[in-house]
């Protein structure tokens, strides 16, 4: 089963509907006991650092998203703000504490031209880690491929080789896709970015149970 974690922020249907285009079935759900269970969990975000995890709390989805991924080692893709809220800290709304599953932090654009507005909103390059470009999430995506962002905020794992991907705007070259173990995330948006963003879901959605090593 996977679940597509709903924590009233989320970007669902999109996500939902993706998955059906490539054949896949996901259950949304704000119900602890059904993440809990979960094969394998997409986490989607579309809002705001705070207001998610007040939410995350208030559902009970928190604490059990811990568990299953490091006790239960599930299978784990942060979108966007699902992204976001996997670090310890994010710089949005005065400060936020997160879920802390991946360690770093989340940082705001500071641009200085008219170019680079933030938020970022649109097709953006990604090039792969050198280190990690034969991880099977990325399996069949040419290196370079755009996809579709729309964030003010950026992550800044603690470890480099987590990170799976990069991407330059507002003059920083930071982690547009990364991988700890058994947790996945994109900044970008997989689920609106076309094909591509379709390989990768199917990438992650239809690998074996032993996903997490590459």
């Amino acid at each position: 089963m996977l679940a597509i974690v709903d924590y009233k922020a989320g970007n669902l249907t999109s996500v939902q509907l993706a998955l059906e285009t490539i054949g896949v079935a996901g259950i949304i759900t704000s119900d602890p006991k059904v993440v809990a269970l979960a094969d394998r969990i997409i986490f989607p975000g579309v809002g705001a650092a705070k207001a998610a995890m007040d939410n995350l709390k208030q559902l009970g989805l928190a604490d059990v998203l811990r568990d299953v991924v490091h006790r239960k080692k599930t299978p784990l893709l942060g979108i966007c703000v699902g992204m976001q809220v996997l670090l310890n800290f994010s710089e949005e709304d005065g400060g936020t504490n997160t879920l802390g599953l991946v360690p770093g932090k989340v940082l705001k654009f500071q641009s200085t031209n008219r170019r680079d507005k933030v938020p970022q909103i649109g097709w953006n390059s990604v090039m792969w880690s050198e280190n990690n470009h034969d991880d099977p999430f990325l399996k069949g995506v040419a290196n370079g491929s755009d996809f579709y962002f729309v964030h003010s905020y950026y992550p800044v794992p603690k470890d480099p080789h987590c990170v799976l991907a990069t991407t330059e705007y507002a003059g920083v070259t930071f982690a547009s896709a990364l991988r700890c173990e058994n947790v996945i995330a994109t900044q970008f948006h997989p689920e609106k970015s076309g094909e591509t963003g379709l390989k990768l879901l199917a990438n992650f959605s239809r690998q074996s149970r032993d996903f997490p090593s590459p």
